[in-house]
């Protein structure tokens, strides 16, 4: 069953510098979700809010919103905003066309879920290896990429890359859903460090950045609760680039991430179809990776 979804402040502009507005979403969130939706789906969903555009005070929030349409399921974890005290969350799950477009709506700008589901909200997906490069030294993440994906293909476990839609480079590693998420921090941190050893001024763990020489591999990001900007997110960054799911041999030199616009990802989505499609379908084990790397 479908249900309407009524869009207000559509001549909002969202991104001054290329006066996209609230409309533009909302257009392509709907004609994108039909791949969208599966990467959500099931996920406890975090709004991230951008009332007064990319240059305005944004706000993140758990709790769904007072008036949120009842044909959007939620379901309730508990959360531990600060050492020692926990609450009660009721997550939305946006697991339609129509909840991703209430989301923009509600000036949601990218969507951001959790590494599990529902029914094994312990269980991630995957893991993710997130690539943060120096300010203007995007090139070098291309480098430190494909140095990631050589060290997972040694340890033969299959790896999907996608533009953050910021700075970055996600690279994700699908897993049986019968890890925990100290499990995958601990994997994520072995493959990390052993790669900063390796490539001095290329990778880095180093968490303080004027310390930090190199791309920052940030394993830290495998952890229960946390969010990333799903593939096919715009992000709140200027000329709205969206966070492309990419084959490897396009990560080279030569790939320049603001040219993944919305309209460039709804052409490419029409010629190529989903390539995360597989981060879905059944994941890796992880055992004999981790015994390699411990040992």
């Amino acid at each position: 069953m479908s249900h309407e979804v009524r869009l207000t402040s559509a001549d909002r502009v969202m991104y001054p510098e290329s006066g996209i507005t609230k409309g533009d979403l909302f257009d392509y969130y709907g004609r994108i979700a039909p791949v969208l939706v599966p990467h959500l789906r099931d996920r406890p969903f975090t709004l991230k809010r951008w009332p007064h555009g990319i240059h305005g005070e944004a706000y993140f929030q758990k709790q769904a919103p007072r008036g949120m349409p009842e044909w959007i399921a939620t379901r309730q974890f508990t959360t531990h905003p600060r050492a020692g005290e926990s609450r009660l969350v009721d997550f939305a799950l946006v697991n339609s066309r129509e909840a991703v477009l209430w989301m923009v709506q509600m000036n949601c700008v990218d969507m951001n879920a959790w590494y599990s589901r529902v029914d094994k909200p312990a269980r991630p997906d995957f893991v993710l290896f997130d690539l943060d490069p120096p300010d203007g030294e995007f090139r070098l993440a291309i480098e430190a990429a494909q140095r990631v994906r050589e060290a997972l293909e040694e340890l033969e476990l299959r790896s999907y890359v996608k533009t953050s839609g910021s700075e970055g480079i996600h690279i994700l590693v699908p897993v049986t859903r019968r890890y925990s998420f100290p499990e995958t921090h601990r994997f994520a941190e072995l493959v990390s460090k052993r790669l900063a050893a390796e490539n001095p001024g290329v990778i880095t763990t180093e968490w303080l950045k004027r310390k930090r020489v190199g791309v920052l591999l940030d394993y830290h990001q495998n952890g229960a609760g946390k969010t990333i900007a799903s593939a096919y997110s715009v992000r709140p960054k200027p000329g709205a680039p969206v966070s492309t799911p990419l084959r490897w041999e396009e990560v080279t030199r030569k790939l320049d991430p603001s040219r993944f616009t919305m309209q460039a990802l709804l052409r490419r989505v029409d010629r190529e179809g989903d390539l995360f499609e597989a981060v879905l379908k059944g994941g890796q084990s992880l055992g004999a990776a981790l015994r390699r790397l411990e040992g």
